[in-house]
């Protein structure tokens, strides 16, 4: 076995070391995966102090992109600002790995603008790993995971099983730890689908995972288990497409970098690729209805084995779903030296030679060839109301889920719940309080809240119409929401990023400080500002935050008027301009947030006894409040079906009761 390091930019194959001492190690965490959710769990989990061992199949498809060459978007792209506030490494490898950079949503208020970037492929992964294989107190092993190990659980935390480890497959051996966090995206009896063609696996090219990890989660854990779909497209040589026949659509003019420790992104502008679009032809339906009955992941939807993938359709069910409909297909570059295209829109799993009959269908790829066929997976996922708020599953203490394995879909989303998964599972092997993040105060809080609250009926995906205080959680605050409590309370975010957001902090308190000192009357601001749209017929001042709220107003203007809106703010100026604009909004918000904070306060006892407890609560409350077992009142009041009216009457129980803030978590809100 082989424990592997490097530094950036050099590959993982130049340089290795033999680790024959692995087996008699004992590590406060175990990560198993080396995927998104992975590789932020074991960042995550060292920058607490845990010392980690990662274990993966293949040390070097660590921080592959396995779908779609991009990252961000809208609500996704407030995901990995926040990763990247709480010192996540994604943010960061999409500005370095970046080729097409742009902001989607700007037609609409800056709360819900989203970055977005198309990624190298290669650049992104040779970040990611040598992030990860120059972090201290990380150990990585290529190897495959058969099972858990267990032990008597502490009688004194909640929980009927403790986990202490894992045993490798193939003879391997033992590995003890004090906490495990299980990402194993797809590959958790995963099976692929091309065509009628059925085989193990999680991704192609990759072995699959042991089955024996799956049985241990629903025969040994109990655990609820269910089937989830998911799919990718065929990638085509880019030299074969005929870009006169598509739209092109240009990158942003100047990127926009993800982290807020980048000024600058690592490809120039004018380095920067293009996006193509087209669309379907009615080819395209003719074929996809002839080749149905030689595609077997299209005949099981009529027989439901599993939750397909509503936000990330195959153009088979598009069609089938919609006949008659003419759907976009973007192709996206790969990276600066690849001679790949990806399709995004044409998820499919008929068989490869009428994949390439469907894609020849398509203007500008005629005459198109593919370098690998699209495909389906089908895997296993454990329902996500079994775990606590800090991912930990409720019923085995020291384990920890994160990604595809609690039913979402998408980079960001497993980046987001591996960050939080790490910091806990780092956190409490070092027998430190697990940390919980409120809805009211990002959006990771929103994605966990809504995953363990609700559960999933199918591939969960962050939309920022998910979030109740969009205009608080705007991609541009996270490191003023999300960095200082990081540092602080969490321990998982450096001391430099600290400074800086620090720095930041002041700075913009100071600048706002400033323009709320300057007071004149609209026909002053239009004397001092030249031709502005401020209505003279207010009759009363208005101070320099007021006046930066119109559209036509931007900082510079008024740093110019007034020399006491000092220069030193001016790198400040687009924050204080979006700042300016929500900050009636966020102040009309902060009751609510009480509101909801107040209830997240409130922690139902876990013993609780639903089915027979003393209030009035109706059978269908009582049955839904014993299933999910929320964890604070605020979840309850979330979960659909339960009324205002029972919330009221668990309110008065707890009270009575005297269970407010019995139990010990430290709660990030």
């Amino acid at each position: 076995m082989l424990v592997r390091r490097l530094r950036f930019p050099k590959r993982l194959s130049t340089c290795s070391i033999q680790a024959s001492d692995i087996h008699t190690q004992h590590y406060d965490v175990i990560v198993v995966g080396g995927g998104h959710a992975g590789t932020e769990a074991v960042a995550a989990a060292s920058r607490v102090g845990a010392k980690t061992l990662l274990i993966t199949q293949k040390i070097q498809t660590i921080g592959a992109l396995s779908c779609n060459p991009s990252l961000g978007g809208v609500g996704k792209g407030h995901l990995v600002k926040e990763i990247d506030a709480l010192d996540g490494v994604m943010g960061r490898a999409g500005d370095w790995a970046g080729v097409h950079f742009s902001i989607l949503n700007r037609s609409k208020g800056p709360a819900v603008w989203g970055p977005r970037t198309q990624l190298d492929r290669q650049r992104y992964k040779d970040f990611i790993q040598s992030e990860l294989l120059s972090t201290p107190r990380v150990t990585i092993l290529e190897g495959s995971v058969q099972d858990l190990l267990l032990t008597t659980a502490d009688p004194e935390k909640p929980g009927r099983h403790k986990v202490n480890g894992i045993r490798l497959a193939h003879g391997g051996g033992e590995i003890h730890s004090r906490s495990v966090v299980l990402t194993t995206g797809t590959f958790l009896s995963g099976s692929l689908f091309i065509g009628q063609t059925t085989s193990p696996g999680g991704r192609l090219a990759d072995p699959p995972s042991c089955a024996g990890l799956s049985h241990t989660l629903k025969e040994l854990l109990g655990l609820k288990v269910g089937r989830l779909r998911t799919g990718t497209p065929p990638r085509i040589i880019k030299d074969t497409i005929d870009f006169s026949l598509t739209l092109i659509r240009l990158p942003d003019p100047s990127p926009t970098p993800f982290s807020f420790m980048n000024t600058h992104t690592h490809c120039k502008p004018e380095e920067q690729l293009p996006c193509y679009l087209t669309h379907t032809t009615p080819g395209v339906e003719r074929v996809v209805k002839e080749s149905s009955h030689h595609n077997s992941h299209i005949q099981q939807d009529a027989k439901g084995p599993s939750i397909s993938h509503r936000y990330c359709p195959s153009i088979e069910s598009k069609v089938l779903r919609f006949p008659g409909r003419r759907h976009q297909v973007w192709l996206e570059p790969e990276g600066l030296t690849s001679d790949l295209m990806y399709p995004q829109g044409l998820s499919m799993t008929m068989p490869p030679e009428e994949q390439l009959c469907l894609i020849r269908e398509i203007p500008g790829l005629q005459r198109a060839k593919m370098s690998t066929p699209g495909y389906g997976v089908q895997y296993d996922f454990v329902c996500p109301t079994q775990l606590f708020p800090w991912l930990q599953v409720k019923s085995t203490q020291g384990l920890f889920l994160a990604g595809q394995i609690n039913g979402t879909t998408g980079y960001e989303e497993a980046a987001a719940q591996g960050l939080w998964a790490g910091v806990n599972a780092g956190r409490t092997s070092l027998s430190k309080p697990p940390v919980s993040l409120s809805r009211t105060q990002s959006y990771i809080g929103v994605l966990i809240d809504d995953l363990i609250g609700r559960g999933v009926t199918e591939p969960y995906r962050m939309f920022t119409s998910r979030a109740e205080f969009r205009t608080t959680l705007r991609p541009d605050n996270a490191d003023l929401r999300l960095t200082l409590r990081g540092f602080e309370e969490l321990g998982c975010v450096s001391e430099q990023r600290y400074n800086e957001a620090l720095r930041v902090q002041v700075s913009l308190n100071d600048a706002l400080s400033a323009l709320k000192s300057i007071h004149l009357s609209a026909p002053r601001w239009k004397d001092k500002l030249g031709d502005v749209n401020i209505s003279e017929t207010k009759s009363s001042l208005l101070n320099g935050l007021e006046v930066l709220q119109y559209k036509d107003v931007s900082y510079q203007m008024l740093a110019s008027a007034f020399p006491e809106l000092s220069s030193l703010y001016l790198e400040f100026s687009e924050r204080l301009k979006v700042e300016a604009i929500y900050r009636p909004h966020c102040e009309n918000q902060k009751k609510e947030i009480e509101r909801i904070q107040a209830e997240e306060s409130l922690y139902l006892p876990e013993d609780i006894d639903y089915l027979t407890l003393p209030v009035s609560l109706s059978q269908e409350v009582r049955e839904i409040l014993d299933s999910v077992r929320p964890s604070t009142l605020g979840a309850a009041a979330r979960l659909s079906g339960i009324t205002p009216a029972a919330i009221v009457h668990l309110l008065n129980y707890v009270h009575k009761n005297k269970h407010r803030n019995q139990r010990k978590i430290v709660g990030v809100s």
